[in-house]
């Protein structure tokens, strides 16, 4: 069957799978570390109380049957012990469904997570990895060669991803038309990287060149991914270098990585035996069975009909950002940064063992692992890895009814010296016993000017705008007070 095949992407295949491996390994392990305080039976918004009101038509998921936090840990080590397997190459050596069955356990498993992590799971990228992961399960094992319909269906996925991308910015803010966006962005981004600090005080002419490089890997390199080699590899590369350009500059959890994997459905042996020479050696392929023929042919249909929504959604005015038409979260559609804030303001939690709060209250600040909070801490590399917590905090900054659902709890864990909650910040600065009061400032925050970073040592400078939230107690005294942001009003 060579029209069924393309022998010459096995490294392409090898390359998608071991990266796909890689982030679903990081996936799970962030679920393990955090989604017990975030979501599970004693969390910030437990799962248990959440599919009370849910059924399972609508957040499908294993959870239904029962949710325990001892399971979520036994579902979540299990994706880690088969991502490793992925790693390793174990499945893929073996029967043609060996692989496809492990793939298919990787994605119900997460899907059944991310179908109950509400607020905390509800980034872009979620669905983008349950759709790749379940794309992965067509690719075949080491004896075939990849189908081509799959590596295909790969590269409409990668499509999707750019073009939503780019329409979503063309359409939005006007700083994107005005080649203005990237004077902001660096420093208003979710989560600033090492490197934000010195990307963002870069020349403005060099953000406009960002912005322009933007619009032509997002709105023109897609629709190369489909003509003939060597212009589909080409195009690819363009894509793969404007998204390590994006891993270079910020944290976005594992979207660059994952994007990247997923575009390299493009790039034909050929191109890695540059690299390596020899790499790309043709290799005798089994013929593929014909249940496997007619099961990627029944993938591709089911594509085809899925299609119509993320396509419509394309082409109509109020485009949807990362948005799933189904709750299998495949064929969605996808995008990010559609505005841009000129301005950032971050919540700073603080509080104090005074018996009631005063003017000469000594108050001590909580520091996250990744969010900005001491100005004379470098910006921290996280990515592919994913602090939920540190991202919901930059929306509650952004407008408090990203809030409403956890950040008070949030407040009582940490009066309550709550351990599992603790463990999500970078410092407690109470380990001896939790604060008497708690309360939130609002702050805006800039990056130093290159003269303020050489007197100072410092990577931002802040001011105090107001309070978010006013000091609260166990005891009940004090009261909890949203201030919105100028974003946000």
């Amino acid at each position: 069957m060579d029209w069924f095949s393309a022998p010459d992407y096995r490294l392409t295949r090898f390359v998608i799978e071991r990266g796909l491996g890689l982030i679903y390994l990081v996936a799970f392990l962030v679920a393990l570390n955090q989604f017990p305080a975030l979501l599970g039976e004693h969390g910030l918004l437990p799962v248990p109380r959440y599919l009370r009101r849910v059924g399972f038509r609508e957040a499908p998921s294993l959870f239904h049957l029962r949710y325990t936090d001892g399971l979520l840990r036994a579902v979540a080590w299990t994706g880690v012990l088969l991502s490793v397997t992925i790693l390793l190459g174990l499945p893929q050596a073996g029967p043609l469904w060996l692989p496809m069955l492990v793939w298919l356990v990787l994605y119900v498993l997460y899907l059944s997570i991310v179908n109950v992590g509400q607020l905390f799971y509800s980034f872009g990228w979620e669905s983008l990895l349950l759709e790749a992961g379940f794309l992965a399960i067509f690719l075949g094992n080491a004896r075939t060669a990849p189908p081509l319909l799959v590596l295909l269906l790969f590269r409409w996925l990668a499509f999707r991803v750019e073009l939503g991308a780019g329409l979503i910015k063309l359409r939005g803010d006007p700083c994107w038309r005005n080649l203005t966006c990237m004077e902001y962005h660096h420093e208003t981004q979710p989560m600033p990287n090492p490197l934000s600090w010195y990307f963002h005080r870069l020349p403005r002419a060099f953000h406009r060149a960002e912005v322009v490089g933007n619009f032509i890997a997002q709105l023109l390199a897609p629709f190369l991914l489909f003509l003939p080699q060597p212009v589909a590899g080409l195009g690819a590369l363009l894509m793969l270098g404007t998204q390590g350009y994006l891993v270079a500059s910020g944290n976005y959890a594992w979207l660059n990585a994952l994007t990247m994997v997923i575009v390299v459905s493009a790039v034909p042996d050929a191109f890695f035996g540059v690299l390596l020479p020899g790499a790309g050696a043709a290799t005798p392929s089994a013929q593929p069975p014909l249940w496997f023929v007619v099961a990627v042919f029944g993938l591709t249909a089911l594509v085809v009909v899925l299609s119509y929504w993320p396509v419509r959604n394309l082409l109509g005015r109020r485009q949807l950002m990362n948005y799933s038409f189904n709750r299998l979260h495949l064929v969605g559609t996808y995008g990010a940064f559609g505005s841009v804030t000129r301005e950032r303001h971050e919540l700073i939690l603080e509080g104090t063992d005074a018996a009631e709060p005063t003017e000469d209250s000594v108050w001590r600040e909580y520091e996250f692992k990744g969010k900005p909070g001491d100005p004379r801490r470098r910006p921290p590399q996280i990515a592919p890895y994913h602090l939920r917590l540190d991202w919901l905090m930059w929306f509650a900054a952004l407008s408090p009814r990203y809030a409403d659902d956890w950040f008070a709890a949030f407040a009582m864990k940490l009066l309550a010296g709550d351990a599992q909650t603790l463990r999500l910040l970078r410092k407690n600065p109470f380990a001896g016993a939790p604060p008497a009061w708690i309360r939130g400032r609002y702050y805006h925050y800039r990056f130093t000017t290159r003269a303020e970073r050489k007197a100072t040592r410092a990577w931002w400078m802040r001011e105090l705008v107001g309070e978010y939230l006013q000091p609260v107690s166990l005891a009940g005294r004090g009261g909890v007070r949203s201030r919105h942001s100028p974003e946000s009003s």
